[in-house]
Formats: C-alpha cells, structure tokens, sequence
C-alpha cells in the first residue's frame, strides 16, 4: 500500500471477512500512518497484531517484535572490540535477541476480546 487511501480501502476491504484479524507488517510507511491504521481497526472491530510497541501504547490491540532498545545497549561490546583493534568487517551480523509483547487491554475490551491468563503473564507490557 502506497498511501493513506490506499490503506484505508484495504482495511475496510479486508473487515468484510469474518472473524478476521490483520497482522501489521514493519515498514516506514506503516509507522507513518500507524494513527490511521489503529483507528481503522478499532472503527471496524478488527483485532491487529503490530510490529513494534509504539502501535500497542496509542491503541492497537497487541504488539510483538524486536525490543527496539536492545540492539542499542549490545552496540557498546562493538564499539569495544572495534577500538581494541578488531576490522568492523569482520565482525559478525547480528540478529535481535529480545522480543517484546504489548498487550493492550483496554483495546481488547473494546473488541470483545477475553485476553487468556497464561497470553497476558507472558506479556511484556500490559496497557489496562
């Protein structure tokens, strides 16, 4: 999807499904339009599953994905072996290690939606 239109058609199309959710993909264009996005679940009764946290804190129903802090914090053991003298090319890629669950309960409420204990003591984050 390219723009705010294109978006909103598609969500409003894909809410004439039955019992249908979305899963948001990560994108910038995502993140961009992530008010729309949310209010176009919530006008539909769609449940959506994000990709990072911000999505669950302004109302969408569940985030999960890479901590976006994490990759920051493990940065500083590069920089260490890159001043003691290691070439950056040689170090290796590394992958996100630490995921986040947000759940927002409020938005679970809105939609019917009974969250299962054992979903919400995994939760990183509970939003009530």
């Amino acid at each position: 999807m390219r723009d705010a239109d294109e978006i909103e058609r598609g969500v409003t199309a894909f809410a004439r499904s039955p019992n249908g959710g979305l899963i948001v993909p990560g994108s910038a264009l995502v993140v961009v339009h992530r008010k729309l996005i949310i209010a176009l679940t919530a006008r539909h009764k769609l449940p959506a599953v994000y990709p990072i946290r911000p999505f669950a804190t302004d109302g969408g129903l569940i985030s999960y994905g890479a901590d976006a802090n994490d990759p920051h914090r493990r940065a500083a053991s590069y920089v260490d072996r890159i001043l003691k003298g290691e070439k950056p090319g040689d170090l290796p890629v590394q992958a996100p290690t630490k995921y986040q669950l947000v759940i927002n309960l409020k938005t679970a409420k809105a939609l019917g939606i009974a969250m299962p204990p054992t979903l919400l003591a995994r939760a990183d984050e509970v939003i009530e």
